[in-house]
């Protein structure tokens, strides 16, 4: 007689189809063994989601000196966008070499761009391997739902993150005279075109719709998912999401109306 093995429905009590019962693998030292858990996954996307959602909030915030225009800087006239993009590149200048303290935020950044998405993709893994016969068809069509809409989102806004890179910031983009250190023009410039405006509009949408999810996921993650506090939860998630919303959305609509120029 054939000895049944771990996956068979006999044994493992699991409905046909299910992903089959695989051995443990060999446990990570500590801290890195809290990553190999759901649990530990969970806090890794939040805390990452909250480094990436501060990074989009202060890049907002920094760009919103396009709207000063002009200003006076070491006797001369500049854009003050221009300005805090120099400023940025010399940041803790000279305990290190100029534009070394941006590149360590970027590769941050990077690296936390890279945990996030990979516990993205584990966790919803580990969700379909443990969606169960008895869960109700309506319960399944919302989760099925939401993870789908975060995962292309995300493709969405990672996509356009390595497009906008490519326009602004290595200058690969036809369409305008691209110059290095020209911020302020160099947005004008890739703006007025009305397909790139379109793009960025519809980008940063769905930014803030992945921006809404995360941030309410993220305190279920933390385990803040009291029923009392989902108005709070709500709000929050819709407020920052909002802001993001309304600011990145300005700047193309200031240049495709001409109320930012170049002069």
């Amino acid at each position: 007689m054939a000895t049944p093995t771990l996956d068979s429905p006999s044994q493992s009590g699991s409905p046909r189809g299910s992903i089959p019962i695989r051995p443990k693998g060999r446990e990570l030292p500590f801290p890195l063994n809290m990553y190999q858990t759901a649990v530990g996954k969970k806090w890794v996307m939040a805390a990452t989601g909250l480094m990436l959602y501060g990074f989009v909030l202060v890049h907002m915030i920094g760009n919103l000196k396009m709207y000063l225009g002009l200003v006076e800087h070491n006797g001369a006239m500049d854009y003050d966008l221009n300005i805090y993009g120099e400023f940025l590149r010399e940041l803790l200048v000279p305990i290190l070499p100029r534009g070394y303290t941006l590149w360590l935020l970027r590769i941050g950044l990077i690296g936390a761009g890279i945990l996030h998405v990979m516990s993205a993709y584990s966790l919803t893994r580990l969700n379909m391997a443990s969606n169960s016969p008895y869960q109700s068809k309506q319960d399944f069509i919302a989760a099925n739902f939401a993870s789908r809409t975060m995962r292309v989102s995300g493709i969405v806004v990672g996509a356009y993150i390595i497009f906008h890179l490519a326009d602004l910031t290595w200058g690969i983009i036809p369409g305008y005279e691209w110059e290095r250190g020209l911020v302020y023009e160099n947005v004008v410039g890739s703006l007025s075109n009305p397909i790139v405006a379109l793009v960025y509009i519809v980008a940063n949408i769905l930014l803030a719709a992945h921006l809404y999810h995360g941030l309410w996921s993220m305190f279920q993650s933390l385990g803040l998912s009291n029923p009392r506090w989902n108005g709070l939860r709500r709000g929050i998630a819709t407020g920052l999401s909002l802001i993001i919303l309304i600011g990145n959305l300005s700047f193309p609509i200031a240049v495709l109306a001409g109320i930012v120029d170049v002069n």
